[in-house]
């Protein structure tokens, strides 16, 4: 079994094509692409089958990466079609789970103290809530407005239950027909740091990324269906060095033209054998970029109107 290390279905697609030597589709997958402009592309993978589940870890549904280039230097307008992009994907899988009028309640899981774990609680404050004025103020919003309500049920670290706990209680109170789930990722991969969004329909498992697994959240442990949106803001320290070796070669390569070893050190997979020597000494660190706020800050915006113009 591969160490993944990291929560989205296209570098998992990825690494085990490489770790199998697979040049075309893996069974059990089906994979789509497309450019929505010179800086948004879509991929989408869809697990079909035991097989695909088996290779990468994933549930069967539907996974669609958007990936934004430039994110942290976007201005306005870029943030703007980026939430497009992100409502029109969203929008289809919303349509396939719940009626245009049933409630919606909308999860932002993470620490809003915590930087790059505070994607959900900042997206949820964004979220236009409707459920309670259509409770106590239903002559102010249109008779065809849908039931919108959101929480931030903390991390097990401060409140001493789990979230699944949490979210049973309120899912059994409201009986809303479908959650949106908001959580902060890990990735295999420096480029794709708050540059990325992965949609799935297929529900969340909460820290699997960076090996904090806590109880998923999914249509088996809730009872109804879990669509989740989550963006990476973190990769281990062996992903730099990996990284980072890899734009070393690459130097090398181009300025010698030919070199055997290093040609043979491109093609393996450097991550495992540089996290076998981090690991023993506690040096595979989680890392996030410095610019990780005004990442946050922009992909914040981008997933809050995104879920805005989906639901309502």
């Amino acid at each position: 079994m591969i160490n993944f290390r990291t929560d989205l279905a296209l570098e998992r697609r990825d690494l085990y094509k490489k770790a199998n030597n697979i040049a075309n589709e893996v069974e059990g997958l089906e994979t789509q692409e497309e450019n929505v402009s010179e800086d948004i592309k879509i991929t989408r993978v869809k697990v079909l089958n035991d097989n695909g589940e088996k290779a990468i870890g994933k549930k069967k549904g539907n996974y669609i990466t958007i990936d934004i280039k430039n994110l942290k230097i976007a201005s306005q307008d870029d943030i703007q079609k980026a939430s497009e992009t992100l409502t029109r994907e969203l929008k289809i899988l919303i349509g396939n789970l719940a009626g245009e009028q049933e409630p919606i309640l909308v999860v932002g899981l993470g620490n809003l103290y915590v930087t790059p774990d505070a994607l959900g609680p900042k997206v949820v404050q964004e979220v236009d809530i409707t459920r309670h004025l259509l409770t106590y103020m239903p002559d102010a919003l249109d008779k065809n407005t849908r039931p919108v309500s959101a929480v931030s049920p903390g991390v097990l670290g401060t409140t001493g239950i789990e979230t699944l706990e949490i979210l049973k209680g309120i899912v059994e109170n409201i009986q809303p027909k479908l959650l949106i789930v908001i959580d902060a990722l890990a990735s295999r991969s420096i480029e794709r740091i708050s540059n990325t969004v992965q949609i799935a329909d297929t529900g969340i498992i909460p820290g699997a990324g960076v090996g904090n697994q806590r109880k998923e959240l999914t249509i088996e442990t809730l009872g109804i269906p879990v669509i989740a949106i989550g963006v990476p803001t973190v990769v281990e320290a062996a992903t730099i060095a990996a990284d980072s070796l890899d734009l070393f070669i690459q130097k090398v390569q181009k300025e010698a033209k030919s070199n055997e070893f290093l040609n043979q050190l491109q093609e393996e997979d450097k991550y495992e054998m540089i996290k076998e020597v981090l690991a023993p000494e506690e040096y595979n660190f989680i890392v996030t970029p410095k610019e990780i706020d005004d990442l946050i800050e922009n992909m914040k915006d981008v997933i809050a109107r995104g879920i805005n113009f989906a639901i309502n």
